[in-house]
């Protein structure tokens, strides 16, 4: 067990020194590559504000962190979650996931489906007849893996690709994160650790970036030439959180969650979560999301309430099936409702 709390503590220290390193991103918010990274998924947990950093279970957890992907009871696990975004964009998501002799193995699929978009000029604001429809999508390998009966650790791999018209960005990106239960022996309290969208930077290339223009002083003539499109980084973040649950008797059970998350290019966030089971059958839930730097003038869209619920229909048939849902409210646009399947086997 020691070689583990040194690894805890590694990993802790290590989160806090990011902190440091990525402070202040909200003089560069909109200005990151591949920000479908920062969309959250799932209804469980977005209905609990997205605290459960310390707390996750199963599937979702590749988003919020990996490492509690190993934590399922289930031998394998399948999900499907879709989210209605703001503007009219939605979120798809997919995974599934299988426990093997060295570890937790799961593979998942995000889609932002912006929609078709018409094309217009100067000359034709109305639109010229030609649509294009961005292409945005993550495609992740994920490890997973159940040190002790404390200690879980997780890592995503992660390749991007974003594509409209006729121009494209590739990316890779990786997520770590860390488990750490019954802290201080106090049973079900946990603390958790997860450093996310970890790579290199993203530049848009392809024959849209081509011009026809006529170089000066040369007599060449018009000429084609590929404009040189800026790299950008990605939107890393660092997030930690404790979890506490306790049974109030054989039928009823409540569990907190809050987590702190400093972002790379936007506010640093505070999230608190609350859910309530009744039988493990029905679960009522609510989160906080509260960004202090933010002002009128610059607001975080998603600071207030959320709420949601969750049916476990495993007592009723023959799988270990679960439906979730999530009510997030976001200023300016109309609320995010995210619906989430998950299958146990």
């Amino acid at each position: 067990m020691i070689y583990l709390k040194k690894l805890f503590m590694i990993l802790l220290i290590f989160g806090f020194a990011t902190v440091e390193i990525y402070g202040g991103g909200q003089n560069r918010a909109g200005t990151s590559a591949a920000p479908e990274l920062r969309i959250p998924i799932g209804g469980r947990y977005l209905a609990m504000g997205g605290s459960n950093v310390a707390s996750v279970v199963g599937l979702e957890s590749i988003y919020w962190n990996p490492a509690g992907v190993a934590l399922s009871p289930n031998s394998a696990d399948a999900m499907f979650s879709y989210r209605k975004y703001i503007a009219d964009m939605s979120m798809n998501y997919l995974a599934v996931s299988g426990k093997l002799g060295f570890g937790t193995v799961g593979l998942s699929f995000r889609d932002l489906s912006i929609g078709d978009i018409n094309v217009t000029t100067m000359d034709q604001p109305d639109g010229t007849g030609e649509i294009i429809s961005p292409t945005y999508f993550v495609l992740g390998l994920t490890y997973s893996n159940q040190l002790s009966d404390r200690v879980s650790i997780g890592a995503n791999f992660n390749l991007i690709n974003e594509s409209w018209a006729r121009v494209s960005a590739v990316g890779f990106s990786v997520d770590m994160g860390v488990i750490y239960k019954d802290l201080f022996g106090v049973p079900d309290f946990a603390v958790g650790v997860v450093v996310k969208n970890l790579g290199g930077t993203m530049a848009y290339s392809g024959n849209g970036l081509w011009v026809q223009a006529e170089a000066p002083n040369s007599d060449r003539g018009p000429t084609y030439y590929q404009i040189a499109a800026q790299s950008f980084d990605l939107p890393s973040e660092i997030s930690i959180g404790l979890s506490y649950s306790r049974n109030l008797n054989a039928d009823n059970k409540l569990s907190f969650s809050g987590a702190f998350v400093n972002n790379n290019y936007t506010y640093d966030d505070y999230k608190v979560g609350l859910e309530y089971s009744f039988r493990d059958i029905l679960y009522v839930r609510g989160g906080y999301l509260f960004s202090p730097q933010s002002t009128d003038d610059t607001p975080n869209i998603y600071q207030d309430f959320t709420a949601g619920f969750g049916l476990n229909l495993a007592s009723f048939t023959s799988l270990d099936l679960e439906l979730d849902y999530a009510y997030v409210p976001v200023k300016y646009f109309d609320a995010n409702h995210a619906f989430t399947l998950r299958i146990g086997f």
